[in-house]
């Protein structure tokens, strides 16, 4: 009761105080939330143990009355202890879940009968363990079926011949795209036939205004002696044909020919090497040391 008395007394007092300081001017404003606030403070704290002692006092009410209607000390303590939850033990959840019987109940499991003192439990197979099952079951018929009579999916031997042929594609389409990778570092000397004839097809398509029907010469250099003015190498060939000389009038082909077709027209024009056109345009340039042009045609043979 002193308690309850107390909180009546307080509680008016603190409602009215932020009333009186809000007609004092002389309180700065941050100091008048402080003081509210502390004022909230102090309600919620009054308030929760306002609670407490509620509690308190039904619990001595109720203790009263239950002695009074013959309760004993134990019974008493026993109704105002809260009830505690039994646990089940872990393992239990699991038998469950499988539905599985206990180890607990083993002896009513027991078969009556027995074969040389050993005893059978009846404890039958699981139902999730009979539908796995039978769920194989079917998927094994589906699976003969599907394969095996009605031949709607590939076996092991036709998925490899696929399987292959697609990496087959896969590995032209690589190839097609690193053909027009190469550049004057990488390009090589070869003798393909398939090379050389669309190498000679570009050439007659661009180049014979300048070199001829045979790369003999007409305006451009004699591309079948020797003589080079800028290289006679695969490689300085490739370079020749990308950019081109401007100061002399050749032209870039970089922008019109991919990689691989000046790849292919370097290649077609060292093929020409020695064939000694009729009309053949006088040498330019410097001759082309044995060395080099034995080293070109090993490289083209491997």
């Amino acid at each position: 009761m002193k308690y309850l008395r107390l909180l009546i007394l307080i509680v008016p007092i603190l409602s009215v105080q932020p009333a009186l300081a809000a007609d004092d001017n002389l309180i700065p404003a941050d100091l008048m939330n402080e003081i509210g606030f502390g004022a909230i403070i102090a309600m919620l704290a009054l308030f929760i143990l306002s609670m407490l002692i509620l509690l308190r006092a039904l619990k001595a009410v109720t203790r009263i009355t239950l002695k009074a209607q013959g309760y004993t000390e134990e019974q008493i303590m026993a109704e105002l202890a809260p009830a505690k939850k039994v646990k089940k033990p872990k393992g239990e959840k699991w038998n469950k879940i499988l539905s599985l019987r206990p180890l607990s109940e083993e002896n009513e499991l027991i078969i009556a009968h027995d074969y040389d003192g050993i005893q059978e439990l009846d404890n039958p197979i699981p139902g999730w363990f009979m539908y796995l099952f039978y769920i194989t079951i079917i998927f094994a018929v589906g699976y003969i079926l599907t394969y095996h009579v009605f031949g709607f999916g590939q076996l092991q031997y036709d998925e490899y011949k696929t399987e292959m042929a697609q990496a087959d594609i896969a590995k032209q389409q690589y190839l097609s795209k690193a053909a027009n990778r190469v550049d004057e570092n990488t390009v090589k000397l070869v003798s393909d036939p398939a090379v050389l004839n669309s190498g000679q097809v570009i050439f007659k398509q661009s180049c014979v205004p300048c070199h001829g029907d045979h790369a003999q010469g007409v305006v451009g250099p004699n591309l079948t002696d020797d003589y080079w003015l800028h290289g006679g190498k695969i490689s300085d060939v490739f370079k020749t044909i990308k950019y081109g000389v401007q100061a002399k009038g050749m032209p870039t082909w970089e922008k019109q020919l991919s990689p691989k077709q000046i790849s292919d027209v370097a290649n077609y024009i060292k093929s020409l090497h020695g064939t000694n056109p009729a009309g053949a345009k006088e040498p330019q340039g410097e001759k082309e040391t044995d060395g080099i042009a034995a080293k070109d045609k090993a490289i083209a043979k491997i």
